[in-house]
């Protein structure tokens, strides 16, 4: 069931010689959810570093993919509603279809939206093959983002479709910020760095370099409260907890908690 929550904006004056004030988004409206009272039991109720731990020790219980079978479960989670045969891929909006997957110009390939880099992860079963923070984008266009934080700003490119970059940071396009800040709050709870994986955390700096963090965290935050969960992203949340992975992305079904604990 899609959780669409309004964003409240305000509204720009109109007399002549006053100036419009900025557009700003309201806090994530407090949800429930059919897996309140199971999945997330131990949780509910909870803020703070209490309601952080409670959820590293929910989503740590999971089925790890290999690398290689990332790509059949990508031609599912990320299917494109309208067109079966094709995925969307994720900072250009572009329907491509599921058989051009790999590593020439035209493709698309997997691409890990907390860097790899971010932490040295890699490929490895773990985080380097996480489904709820990998998705399918075009080749030349994941090339572009490489291991850039997340920041406001920047110029545009071929087929970015709308998202953004400059030269220490990537701003993905309007419709995925809330995806993009999810993914990165669910990396930085699930690896805490009790399980050999590094301890990934989201702070609110660029130019992280190999270092286990990704910024930058107050842009992440505001992203979260104006691009709330849409249908795709639900369905997608619901694939990989269903049929992959069997955990969930908990930022995806409660926005909310993203302020509770940041």
């Amino acid at each position: 069931m899609s959780r669409w929550r309004s964003v409240a904006l305000t509204t720009a004056a109109l007399l002549v010689g006053l100036t419009a004030p900025a557009l700003t988004a309201t806090p994530a409206a407090a949800t429930t959810t059919a897996y309140d009272s199971t999945y997330y039991k131990n949780a509910v109720g909870r803020t703070g570093t209490s309601l952080r731990s409670s959820l590293h020790t929910i989503i740590s219980s999971q089925s790890k993919l290999s690398y290689s079978a990332l790509w059949t479960a990508l031609k599912n989670t990320d299917q494109d509603p309208g067109n079966s045969n094709n995925v969307i891929l994720l900072y250009s909006g572009i329907s491509r279809s599921k058989s051009l997957s790999g590593g020439d110009t035209g493709d698309w390939n997997r691409e890990h939206v907390w860097a790899k880099s971010h932490g040295d992860f890699g490929t490895s079963t773990g985080p380097g093959t996480d489904l709820h923070h990998i998705r399918p984008a075009d080749v030349r266009v994941n090339s572009i983002r490489g291991n850039k934080d997340f920041d406001n700003g920047g110029g545009s490119f071929t087929d970015s479709g709308g998202s953004l970059t400059d030269g220490d940071s990537f701003e993905p396009r309007d419709a995925v910020k809330g995806d993009v800040a999810r993914m990165i709050f669910y990396m930085a709870v699930r690896y805490e760095g009790d399980d050999g994986w590094p301890d990934l955390e989201a702070n609110d700096r660029v130019s992280n370099g190999s270092n286990p963090y990704l910024g930058r965290l107050s842009v992440l935050k505001a992203w979260n409260e104006a691009d709330p969960p849409d249908a795709f992203e639900e369905r997608r949340n619901q694939v990989i907890y269903d049929t992959y992975q069997h955990n969930r992305n908990p930022f995806i079904d409660h926005p909310e908690w993203v302020e509770a604990i940041w």
